[in-house]
Order: C-alpha cells, then structure tokens, then sequence
C-alpha cells in the first residue's frame, strides 16, 4: 500500500500511521522533519516550500515503489507540505509499516534520503536579514 500526498495544511501523524497499519506488520516506523529555528547560526523566521506538484507525486511514488520492493515491506506513507512554515511545524511525515523493525528502519531512511535528493520541492528560508532559495536536493 502506498499513500503519497502533498498537502497546504498542517500534516497530521496520525493519518500516515492509519495509512500503513495492517495485522502482517510487526513493525511501524515513523519519520517527522519539522523546520529548525536557525540554519548555520541565523535566526529563521519561516521557511516557504514549493514543488512542481505533477512531477513531485510521480517522484514519490516511484521512490514509494522502490522502497517497497528494495525493502520487502508492507506499506509507505510520506506525506509533504507546502506553503509557509514556522519553526517546529512538520513539513514531512514518513510512515513504513513492515514484518520487522529492520527492514522498516531501513525503508524509512531510504525513503526520506531518496525524497531530499529526487523530488522537485524547493525551499526558501527567510531571516531577520533576509532570504535564500535552498534546493532540496544535496
């Protein structure tokens, strides 16, 4: 099962969980990345996150295909927001449901590095003294 969105509103952790509980899953794994208050000593004051929304999907889902396949798990939610956000708010919840906490750790990891490096979404973090555009992407 996966379960791919790309969200305006605050994302719920809950719903990611509900999306990936089954009976064969002895393990449920969950990933959150919140936005920081400081980014190499500045002060942020919010970030801004944008994608291009038909190829970001795409891009989720394959790497949601992959991870299952790689890691021979059960289900994969990773649900991305967009829009303005304050420090501590979520910006991405990543939820694996597996057979064993092994492969569920290690799909977990997969799909977060996987989304930072491949998918189109762009941030921009703004400062008390101004604001950079940051890609994504390491």
């Amino acid at each position: 099962m996966i379960d791919i969105q790309i969200l305006d509103k605050p994302l719920i952790l809950q719903e990611a969980i509900q999306s990936v509980s089954a009976a064969g899953c002895g393990a449920l794994i969950t990933f959150s990345g919140t936005v920081r208050n400081q980014t190499a000593g500045k002060k942020v004051c919010h970030l801004e996150y944008e994608c291009y929304y038909p190829m970001a999907i795409k891009e989720m889902e394959a790497i949601a295909g992959k991870v299952i396949k790689s890691y021979e798990i059960q289900a994969i939610s990773m649900h991305h927001r967009m829009g303005r956000l304050i420090p501590e708010d979520i910006a991405v919840h990543i939820a694996v449901g597996a057979a064993h906490r092994a492969a569920a750790f290690a799909a977990c990891q997969s799909a977060i590095d996987q989304l930072k490096q491949r998918v189109p979404i762009w941030k921009k973090e703004v400062f008390e003294d101004g604001a950079v555009w940051v890609s994504a992407h390491a």
